[in-house]
């Protein structure tokens, strides 16, 4: 019983044998089963134990130690996983993915512009790449229905006719937006089921149900040669949804246990610590909030796609006995077809139209509307502006906006709330009250997917780069190594397969902007104009030339958005008269091209101006030849 152990009795006459140049021991086996090298002394076993000890991860090594086994044999097939937006931004989700000769795109979303993009209505990707490959893509799969994942795809149909993969109700939403843009008829569409796998090309796509803010909301588990890939989705984890029932965990834990290649998983809420409130709470509050209004009418702001709350304000208006109207183009288009595919439910004689508002006492009607970010054309902030063609907002309205200002709608919402407070309507708004839960998963919830799946490479997406930032150094504490964490840039080609990750050249990728019925002839140069214009405004010169250089008529100074030109006549005089100078010289010196001309007219124009206002304008010369 007390007799050292076979593994010791071994070691001890090894150690002489082993200084023998006529002997060399030969490699012995360790307990992990890899080779140890002939022990230099006698001290050498207990520093390799340590070393291997010192290897060990509870957490890391436990989970991955299958996929760390060395082959020796061919390279591993490659994939390559391709971001063309959702990276540094809220928003313009589209990812490609590409194995033997095979793509496959998950969604295909759009951004709403920033403050500087003046008069940009939407941002979507530049689909140059797609459109060079077009021949390759099996099909776009969309994971929900929001903007941020498929507002630009009428964009890419025009360009490209792909089919589109995705559930009962994303598909609906879908529909009402290739109807606005005529594409309905000519575009496949096939429905998806959650845990029903289908194949585009060499990609196997298994649907795995997860919660958000809008119901039949997926994420992808994504077989191919080069091996599983999960890309989650906009996705939270509450257990005591609405409806749909939980996000199906045990489909993520039977992925990790064949062994996840990489993890792609949503990042917005990366910063906040915790779990993400139930959808639950909001009904408490909202039910809390009715009996506070009382005699008041009612009127909510939300998500046009959020018909979980809609549904929740559906059931407390039949529970207090009032009638429901919405307001807003997507608001009414959702409500409709969302009830026709049984996603809502009313009671007969409930829902009125909203031109029957006046028939009914205020106290009688509660009104969902569009506008909770603040839209200037939005329902809401007509209504805050007055302008508003059947709702006058005023002390008898109580007004709730639902939902969480988007980072960079801060003032436009501060703005419609102003203009509702002014009017005399009463406002719940922000975090006054538990109103509005996120839809996005925070640190705990990202924990328990990253915990379940057990990838070997994790890569975040689905926000700022701070979001990323984050979601990565709470992967890297879950034990997964940083060299097999990749924070990607959109247009980054990454090349990954079982051996290893690597980046390659990057693809043509970025924004184009669409301004009304223009689809990318608005840039970087033409949004350069537009803020130098909306800063210090123009100022256009216009005079008429003889062919040999006279001046005939003019200079005549026209400004706008630079000085009022009544109250600033000296200004104006004084810069005429050396635009005229400038003529002179340039006939004096035979200078006959216009474009020249024109050069110096700006150049002595422009440093005037700035000398006596220290203000840049946009100065346009015009020189008309007779």
């Amino acid at each position: 019983m007390n007799q050292p152990s076979p593994e010791k009795n071994d070691r001890k006459p090894r150690a002489p044998r082993a200084s023998k140049a006529a002997a060399p021991a030969k490699p012995e086996a360790g307990k992990n089963g890899r080779a140890k090298p002939a022990p230099k002394a006698a001290a050498q076993p207990a520093e390799a134990r340590g070393a291997d000890n010192a290897r060990r991860k509870p957490f890391y090594s436990r989970t991955r130690r299958p996929q760390q086994k060395q082959k020796n044999g061919p390279a591993a097939t490659p994939m390559h996983i391709i971001p063309l937006g959702g990276l540094g931004e809220v928003g313009k989700n589209i990812t490609l993915y590409e194995c033997q000769g095979d793509m496959l795109m998950v969604d295909c979303g759009l951004v709403f512009p920033d403050s500087d993009m003046f008069g940009v209505d939407l941002v979507i990707p530049d689909f140059t790449y797609v459109a060079q490959n077009k021949d390759k893509i099996k099909g776009v799969v969309i994971t929900h229905g929001h903007e941020d994942h498929i507002g630009a795809l009428p964009y890419l149909l025009k360009q490209v006719n792909l089919p589109v993969y995705a559930t009962r109700l994303t598909i609906g939403l879908i529909k009402n937006k290739l109807e606005e843009h005529g594409l309905l008829g000519r575009t496949k569409l096939v429905e998806i089921t959650p845990r029903r796998k289908f194949k585009l090309g060499c990609f196997s796509i298994d649907p795995i149900h997860v919660n958000h803010s809008i119901p039949d909301a997926v994420a992808f588990a994504i077989e191919c040669p080069a091996g599983i890939v999960i890309q989650t989705g906009d996705f939270k984890v509450d257990y005591t949804p609405l409806s749909g029932g939980p996000t199906d965990l045990a489909a993520f834990a039977e992925y990790g246990a064949k062994g996840v290649l990489a993890l792609l998983s949503d990042s917005t809420n990366a910063e906040r610590p915790g779990f993400t409130a139930t959808e639950k709470k909001v009904a408490q509050s909202f039910a809390n909030l009715f009996r506070r209004a009382d005699k008041q009418r009612i009127i909510i702001a939300t998500f046009a796609s959020n018909l979980y709350r809609i549904q929740q304000i559906i059931d407390l208006a039949v529970e207090n006995g009032r009638k429901v109207a919405v307001s807003g183009r997507s608001m009414a288009n959702n409500t409709q077809m969302a009830l026709e595919l049984g996603y809502l439910h009313a009671p007969e004689g409930v829902l009125i139209d909203i031109e029957q508002l006046n028939k009914y006492p205020p106290e009688k009607i509660v009104l969902i509307t569009t506008g909770s970010q603040g839209e200037p054309l939005s329902a809401l902030s007509r209504m805050a502006s007055s302008s508003h063609r059947n709702v006058h907002v005023g002390p008898g309205d109580f007004i709730i906006i639902s939902a969480t200002p988007i980072p960079g709608n801060e003032k436009m919402v501060t703005k419609v709330v102003n203009g509702l407070l002014l009017l005399g309507a009463e406002v719940i708004y922000e975090s006054m009250y538990d109103v509005h839960v996120s839809g996005h998963a925070c640190q705990e919830e990202q924990k328990l997917i990253l915990t379940l799946t057990s990838p070997k490479f994790f890569l975040p997406v689905h926000g700022e780069y701070k979001q990323l930032k984050k979601h990565a150094m709470t992967a890297e504490s879950l034990g997964i190594p940083a060299s097999n964490i990749h924070i990607a840039e959109i247009g980054q080609d990454i090349r990954l397969s079982a051996d290893g990750l690597e980046t390659g050249e990057p693809v043509p990728a970025g924004a184009v902007m669409v301004d009304g019925l223009g689809v990318g002839d608005v840039g970087n140069v033409v949004l350069r104009d537009r803020r130098h214009l909306s800063q210090d405004g123009l100022v256009i010169v216009v005079a008429t030339v003889s062919a040999g250089g006279q001046l005939l008529a003019g200079p005549d100074l026209v400004s706008r958005g630079f000085v009022y030109v009544r109250e600033s006549e000296e200004l104006m005089e004084e810069a005429r008269r050396l635009v005229i100078q400038c003529f002179e010289r340039c006939r004096a010196e035979r200078t006959h091209d216009w474009n020249s001309v024109k050069t110096r007219v700006r150049e002595t124009l422009s440093a005037y101006i700035y000398r006596r206002t220290k203000r840049s304008p946009m100065i346009l010369p015009i020189l008309m030849e007779v």
